[in-house]
């Protein structure tokens, strides 16, 4: 996941649990997000997202959390974040996942606001098409029985797409959006924003498959090509269901890009409202995207998008995340305790799932060293008789061959 620079400060570095934590990286109506490291093998950073009270104690809530958690464990894709860990510590539920050091899009799209700077084109391409791919993998994935299993994400929207200094593009959360359709009493902040980014079946509460992802990423796209949001709406509120459920989709201006109409076409073709008329799947949005790319004349690479963001925004983040990383372990030198391994502490719900969760990097077990045993001394005669037979039986055999 990524981070960056803390929001409201508070009383770190901490332990918690088997994690020591020393950046507040975020918070909303779901969740505090920390950077850490875990204790034992604890040079990996990593994200750890706690649950606010409201979830960690709603127990159908916390079992479709690590129902979906341990699913999303199994995603093992370079375009998506990987979780390692979930548990619960002092009453409080968490997940554990892999720390992409940069922004999420909307971080980005915020920076470069502020500063004045436009995002790209072929870079905003690079970001959808690279987020295809990982959605096409969730979607195709099958159990170990070679059945589908059926995953969609239902919240891909820009705080979800994590974008690393090294040009990496990862889809976080998968799952979580549909813990919280659960939950009755889920606060206006936990929802804020998702309704923008709706398929306007999911808007409606009707079953999904993979093209309401498709369509909340034809959102995104939109936006990008817009420089603008899809949904406007009441003065400082965020767009609502109804809004999401109707899609009312405004006309795209006219930027005078390359190919121009085609872009415009790709784009009206995923967020078509009739879900029969959208591309079936994010392979066929993606197989479009590319050949768009390949004739407007774009070229795009990770490696050119991660110098980009290093380039414009990254020095600064940068420098305070190390000097933060650095205080932590100077902090943990001097706070030594004996550190026990030991297994996470899944709520029931989680220990009697049969998909185990993966876990961190554990840390090179030590070899177990066997009991030193002393070389053994040739075993002692069973009686004094025989070695003294043994003498006589010599003696005079010798005897024998001197008197011949």
């Amino acid at each position: 996941m990524a981070a960056s620079v803390s929001v409201t400060p508070e009383d770190l570095p901490r332990r918690f649990g088997r994690y020591v934590l020393f950046d507040k990286i975020g918070e909303g109506g779901m969740a505090r997000i920390y950077l850490g490291r875990a204790e034992i093998g604890g040079d990996k950073l990593l994200v750890v997202k706690q649950m606010l009270p409201l979830f960690s104690n709603t127990t159908r809530f916390s079992k479709l959390l690590i129902d979906e958690a341990k699913l999303a464990a199994e995603l093992t894709n370079s375009n998506i974040v990987q979780v390692f860990d979930l548990g619960r510590e002092d009453n409080v539920l968490y997940i554990a996942m892999e720390y992409v050091e940069g922004f999420d899009l909307r971080q980005l799209l915020q920076q470069c606001s502020k500063r004045q700077i436009a995002l790209p084109l072929e870079f905003s391409l690079f970001i959808v098409t690279e987020t295809l791919k990982a959605l096409d993998y969730a979607h195709r994935k099958k159990s170990e029985a070679g059945e589908p299993l059926g995953i969609v994400h239902r919240d891909v929207s820009p705080s979800n797409l994590l974008l690393s200094f090294h040009g990496e593009v990862k889809l976080c959360d998968f799952g979580i959006a549909r813990a919280m359709a659960v939950h009755e009493e889920v606060p206006d902040e936990a929802i804020e924003g998702k309704a923008g980014y709706m398929s306007p079946e999911a808007a409606r509460g009707e079953a999904l498959d993979a093209r309401a992802d498709v369509f909340s990423l034809g959102i995104v796209l939109w936006e990008l090509v817009a420089g603008r949001k899809l949904y406007r709406g009441a003065t400082g509120q965020p767009p609502s269901l109804a809004q999401a459920s109707m899609a009312e989709i405004p006309q795209l201006p006219d930027r005078s890009l390359p190919q121009q109409a085609e872009l415009y076409r790709i784009i009206g073709r995923a967020l078509s409202v009739d879900a029969e008329a959208r591309y079936g799947s994010c392979r066929d949005m993606r197989r479009e995207l590319d050949e768009y790319i390949q004739t407007a004349g774009f070229t795009v690479s990770q490696l050119k998008f991660g110098e980009w963001i290093t380039q414009n925004f990254g020095t600064e983040i940068i420098e305070v995340r190390r000097e933060r990383e650095q205080s932590a372990r100077v902090w943990s030198s001097v706070h030594p305790r004996a550190l026990e391994v030991s297994e996470p502490k899944l709520s029931k719900a989680a220990s009697s799932s049969k998909v185990p969760l993966s876990e961190p990097a554990p840390a090179p077990k030590a070899v177990p060293r066997t009991a030193s045993v002393a070389p053994s001394a040739p075993p002692a005669s069973k009686s004094p008789l025989f070695a003294i037979m043994g003498v006589l039986a010599l003696a005079l055999l010798a005897a024998f061959w001197l008197l011949r």
